[in-house]
């Protein structure tokens, strides 16, 4: 009897207890279960990607440039150059990104690289860019700026550079102090020059067709050359110290005299 009441005891607690894990079993699932709806229910983060907004696709940078190439905007129009004006009204054109010192940096290093003889101990002389189609004495201020640039370039090379427009004199004037002059008088007649900087201009379609060279004072010989093609927009963004254009026009008024 005794043994009977044990063995039902026994069987009572192993019933109780698989009650227990199934009914635990049962709790997890569920948790589980409203988990997975808790987090599909959420929703999803929107991630954005900020470099790719700024980034242009493939497609779209081939339509950009073949716009570009047609001259048209982004929404189909031909389109015309952005125009600059100056507040002189003088210059109205295209805005620039290089001016003609750009191109002479390109054409000196263009003379460094064939330049023969001329070394640290052969003093050069420049001078102005004569126009090709006169008597190789007339000049405008293309060629007068373009010999001030290269001045600079040659320097910046550590290729000795002699100013024979330098006086031995300062002159104090109501205008200013000068130590330049174009007076020849006023200049010395014998300098330590061994080579000259010199060069044409011929107009061109499109622009200014430079040429530059440099001779031996004594033997006239080439010892470098170079040669480039300057733009119109480039040129024409030289104004005259007074402001005027080469074709008579001032102030957006063409002058002529009657």
């Amino acid at each position: 009897m005794n043994a009977l009441l044990k063995r039902t005891a026994k069987c009572t607690a192993c019933i109780l207890a698989t009650s227990t894990l199934a009914l635990s079993g049962c709790s997890m699932m569920l948790g589980e279960e409203e988990v997975a709806v808790e987090e599909t229910s959420r929703p999803a983060m929107n991630v954005v990607d900020i470099m790719a907004i700024d980034r242009p696709s493939p497609q779209k940078e081939d339509d950009e440039q073949s716009d570009e190439q047609e001259g048209m905007d982004a929404f189909g129009a031909i389109g015309q150059p952005t125009l600059y004006s100056s507040v002189q009204g003088a210059y109205k054109g295209r805005p620039l990104t290089k001016h003609i010192g750009d191109y002479v940096k390109n054409m000196t290093q263009d003379l460094i690289a064939n330049m023969e003889y001329v070394n640290e101990k052969t003093p050069i002389g420049v001078t102005h860019f004569a126009l090709i189609d006169t008597n190789l004495q007339e000049t405008d201020l293309l060629g007068k700026q373009m010999a001030e640039s290269f001045v600079h370039e040659l320097h910046k090379f550590r290729v000795p550079v002699i100013d024979f427009k330098a006086t031995d004199y300062i002159r104090i004037t109501d205008g200013g102090d000068f130590v330049l002059s174009r007076d020849y008088l006023e200049l010395s007649s014998s300098l330590p020059i061994d080579y000259v900087l010199t060069g044409t201009m011929a107009k061109h379609q499109g622009g200014v067709l430079v040429n530059a060279r440099i001779l031996g004072i004594e033997s006239r010989a080439v010892v470098a050359s170079a040669q480039m093609l300057v733009p119109f927009y480039v040129v024409e963004a030289l104004i005259p110290s007074d402001g005027s254009q080469k074709n008579g026009m001032r102030d957006g008024v063409k002058l002529s005299r009657g």
